[in-house]
């Protein structure tokens, strides 16, 4: 019998409340929260409260334990360089781990050029930060172009980017100077949506943003927290023109969708077209805190000190991103495009036809379900899908999370098993039906 959710006390429970109102008590209150919940331990796909409740994981610690928790060959990776060496900033010095990860990285050749060359963070934020820099250093020039409902981070830099929320920016003051159009979404915008995109494009150049003066582009292969939306696939080969013919640094943030998590290593390979910059975070060290900048040779030229991290590529970091490598390589990536495939097919089965379901798509183990409230209109069903998360935790003990303002996503580990997807779908589909009515 397929492992299921174990329910064994009111949520959260009486040790889980009593450590959350400790923390709520002295944590930074600008942490959202979207659960109760309190992981005291976790394995694979399977996550424990302080009070024995087991839950679905369905989110991986946003699309980051890329291997599943705890992962065994992940884990003897950190202990064993626990026991060597700790720490020695790459900044300044040398270590083995690095070096052997940068090597392989490089290796994957995610960008345009003759030889790929790789800065690491230690977040996405980081990695964006540093791309803005880059190009800004290469051009001389002062613009950026994003997207609206884009995510790219949240500190000074990455928050010009970020086209999220607007609370996110929200008393922060000027930022740098970044221009947002429109993301190509082919459920809302039909099958022009790539042609909309890049008329909107070409207003901001003719009215705005001189692209003469525009050092990059940033943009999202597949869109994350706007709603894991795919463009059609000749959105990123018109992008990739438009910056050849100005003269502009093309930068692709995989930071969610890299690393294997749409079935291939990263999601730009489902279109074959190559950024000249690309940033990827989150499923690289399943679950340890690294980031990469991927640049050419040619472009990734400035000069020592003009951009370092004291942390990034910490050899703990280091060792369980080369274990990650290891995993994904082995056969990993493979599973996320066979059983993200399998997810796709059962929610369609499932709850397809319901009438408060839009639209359900995916690459991989990167799947959204988005929420209407009447599917002619295709009218948002942003409250639905805040109780749906919520129902799905307090009833069913699977955890999920919404990404733009309608979307269910399922991100779960790239480790998930087809009994373990038909677990989600049941409780996905149930919480659906008893919320809706229908």
């Amino acid at each position: 019998m397929s492992r299921r959710p174990q329910l064994r006390t009111e949520l959260p429970g009486p040790r889980a409340r009593a450590l959350i109102e400790r923390s709520d008590a002295t944590v930074s209150p600008s942490y959202t929260r979207d659960h109760p919940l309190v992981v005291e331990s976790a394995d694979g796909l399977w996550l424990t409260d302080p009070d024995g409740n087991e839950f679905l994981d369905m989110c991986a610690g946003i699309a980051t334990t890329s291997t599943g928790h705890c992962h065994p060959q992940v884990v003897a990776a950190i202990r064993e360089q626990a026991g060597k060496l700790i720490h020695m900033s790459g900044t300044d010095f040398y270590y083995p781990v690095q070096g052997r990860l940068a090597s392989r990285l490089a290796a994957l050749h995610p960008v345009r050029g003759e030889r790929s060359r790789v800065y690491f963070g230690n977040s996405g934020t980081e990695a964006n930060e540093a791309a803005m820099k880059l190009a800004r250093y290469v051009t001389g020039r002062p613009h950026f172009i994003a997207f609206f409902d884009a995510f790219h981070g949240r500190t000074g830099g990455a928050l010009s980017l970020t086209a999220s929320k607007s609370r996110q920016r929200q008393g922060f003051g000027a930022l740098l100077s970044a221009f947002h159009t429109l993301y190509p979404d082919p459920y809302r915008l039909g099958p022009n949506a790539t042609e909309l995109a890049m008329e909107r494009l070409h207003d901001l150049f003719r009215t705005v943003a001189p692209p003469e003066d525009v050092a990059a582009i940033f943009v999202e292969p597949i869109q994350g927290e706007g709603g894991y939306i795919i463009p059609p696939d000749d959105f990123l080969l018109r992008l990739r023109e438009v910056c050849d013919t100005h003269g502009i640094v093309l930068v692709f943030d995989e930071v969610q969708s890299g690393m294997g998590r749409t079935g291939r290593m990263f999601a730009w390979e489902h279109t074959q077209v190559k950024a000249d910059i690309l940033t990827t975070a989150k499923g690289i060290a399943s679950g340890m805190p690294i980031s990469c900048t991927f640049a050419s040779d040619d472009l990734m030229r400035w000069k020592p000190g003009a951009h370092a991290s004291t942390f990034g590529g910490n050899p703990i970091s280091c060792a369980a991103a080369n274990a990650t490598l290891d995993l994904l390589l082995g056969g990993l990536i493979d599973n996320a495009a066979r059983v993200g495939a399998y997810l796709k097919e059962r929610l369609e089965a499932a709850i397809g036809d319901h009438p408060n379901v839009g639209d359900i798509r995916g690459r991989g183990l990167m799947v959204g379900v988005e929420l209407v409230t009447d599917r002619a209109t295709k009218q948002r069903a942003s409250t639905m899908r805040d109780q749906l998360v919520m129902d799905c935790f307090y009833r069913s003990g699977m955890i999920i999370l919404g990404a733009g303002r309608n979307t269910v996503r399922f991100s779960p580990a790239l480790t998930l098993s087809e009994a373990e997807a038909d677990v989600a779908v049941e409780l996905f589909s149930r919480s659906l039906h008893v919320l809706s009515g229908h």
